[in-house]
């Protein structure tokens, strides 16, 4: 699943969409982007396609992932620290970060009740884009896409 925002390089998968992101957090890897840059199309669409649900399913994809960072990079495998990155799991809580955000952009921070009805994928987009600090110029257009602000009719 890529979400509209992402659609400037989903097609090429030149950068690492968020989903692809949320399965390596779920691995506990920190991909750089010049090591996803080394992969080929293919990989991409693999890691991309590539089930991470269940315990073993991520132990498949942690084992792909850290073959293929090997086999095509130059850099070492990176591991995320051992504390649980889970707030996008939790449909009952919003992280302080997507407020902050909502509010640095002037607009309304989803309600605990669209929060809450929000897919994991999309929790994870919205903390993504809220925490970090090259990407939150698609913090609107994602919370537009996912119906929680209405788009602009400014035309410019």
């Amino acid at each position: 699943m890529l979400f509209d925002f992402e659609s400037d390089f989903a097609g090429s998968l030149r950068c690492i969409p968020m989903i692809v992101r949320m399965k390596l957090d779920l691995c506990g890897i920190k991909l750089t982007l010049r090591q996803w840059s080394r992969f080929t199309h293919e990989d991409r669409v693999a890691l991309t396609d590539l089930a991470c649900s269940t315990p073993s399913e991520r132990e498949t994809y942690r084992t792909r992932v850290l073959a293929l960072i090997e086999a095509r990079s130059e850099e070492p495998v990176r591991f995320l620290p051992e504390e649980t990155h889970d707030d996008w799991q939790r449909s009952d809580r919003m992280p302080d970060a997507v407020t902050l955000q909502a509010q640095a952009d002037l607009i309304a921070p989803p309600t605990a009740a669209q929060w809450a009805s929000l897919l994991p994928l999309q929790r994870f987009a919205l903390i993504k884009l809220a925490r970090s600090k090259h990407e939150n110029e698609n913090f609107v257009p994602a919370m537009k896409e996912f119906g929680l602000c209405r788009a602009s009719t400014d035309a410019g």
